[in-house]
């Protein structure tokens, strides 16, 4: 019973701290850690794998040596992170209970980011609100790795919405996924996945091969939380007064319009929810990439939208909260109790 009511309190406590504290830029924050390791580990896997001059061990295809490498660096940067985290729960575990919830409280409270998308998605909006193109694609830059400077003031108001949408899986129910079925060091292990997909994961020349192993083990652990995230929005839709009936629809329809098999699912949920087209062409270091579109365009874009869009991502979090909590407490009444009777 003890497990169960754990991870329930861990889960609440940690998601309520992040929602008052947020993301303390003075702090120093784990995933910055792990930045490092994934930095320094992939010379020295590389220099392992390839050489010292990336030139391929003799016999051994450059792309397989960097292929394996970067799954070296992965596993490697999978099991510092895991073990890191899960070393600090025991040894706080040996001064009692509650240092040891602390602990486990505040790595869940890193694991999980809502408060920091809000806040940064709100940076975009004061600007694109006040007219202000050049702020506004100053404050885009801050959260999407795409080119900001040929954008117009409607396709910077579409780019936030994408990423508020998007990084509802990836940075908010995928952890909290994960922390409620292995605890804040499996949660964290996910950041650590998630984080090295961002820095490595790219079909470049420099990390098609390197990062192709971090790419596909990203899209293996968002798989499922994903599909939770799009169908807690259209959930959240309908009862923030939204067109959830096209969310429905666009989902349906649109869930598979990006080259990653989870990115589009929460993307098209707001697209409908809004009735605002989504997706498009983009450009990265100066580089057109051409993306299918995702939603219909039934109105343009607005500024307003960046809010809306964060307001459902919001709802959809504390759904989620509510169900893991329901869930913990149906499996402590009807399976736990049962069997230790």
């Amino acid at each position: 019973m003890f497990l169960i009511d754990g991870i329930q309190a861990i889960i609440i406590s940690a998601f309520m701290l992040d929602a008052a504290a947020g993301d303390p830029s003075w702090f120093p924050h784990p995933v910055r850690g792990i930045g490092f390791l994934i930095e320094k580990g992939e010379k020295i896997f590389r220099r392992i794998f390839c050489g010292k001059t990336d030139s391929p061990k003799p016999g051994v295809p450059l792309r397989y040596s960097e292929r394996a490498a970067g799954a070296a660096l992965v596993l490697s940067v999978c099991a510092v992170t895991f073990l890191f985290f899960k070393a600090v729960i025991i040894a706080a575990s040996r001064f009692g209970l509650l240092p040891c919830f602390l602990a486990s409280v505040i790595i869940a409270y890193f694991a999980i980011s809502p408060r920091c998308l809000w806040n940064e998605a709100m940076k975009v909006y004061r600007k694109a609100g006040a007219n202000d193109i050049e702020g506004a694609r100053r404050a885009l830059s801050m959260i999407v790795g795409r080119d900001t400077k040929p954008l117009s003031m409607e396709q910077v108001t579409k780019a936030a919405v994408e990423t508020v949408a998007e990084s509802l899986a990836d940075g908010v129910i995928a952890p909290l996924f994960y922390l409620a079925i292995g605890g804040p060091a499996l949660a964290m292990l996910y950041k650590a996945v998630n984080t090295m997909d961002s820095m490595i994961g790219y079909k470049n020349e420099r990390y098609i091969n390197f990062g192709a192993f971090a790419a596909r083990l990203d899209d293996v652990m968002g798989w499922i939380p994903a599909r939770i995230a799009a169908r807690l929005l259209i959930f959240t839709a309908a009862i923030l007064k939204f067109d959830a009936k096209n969310a429905q629809k666009i989902y349906k329809r649109d869930k598979f319009n990006h080259a990653s098999p989870n990115s589009a699912h929460c993307e098209a949920a707001v697209a409908g929810a809004l009735d605002i087209q989504l997706g498009g062409n983009a450009y990265y270091e100066g580089k057109l990439e051409q993306k299918p579109v995702i939603g219909d365009a039934l109105r343009p874009a607005e500024a307003l939208d960046i809010v809306r869009s964060a307001r459902l991502m919001y709802g959809a979090a504390i759904f989620f909260v509510i169900l893991v909590s329901a869930v913990c407490a149906v499996i402590d009444i009807f399976v736990l109790d049962i069997l230790w009777k």
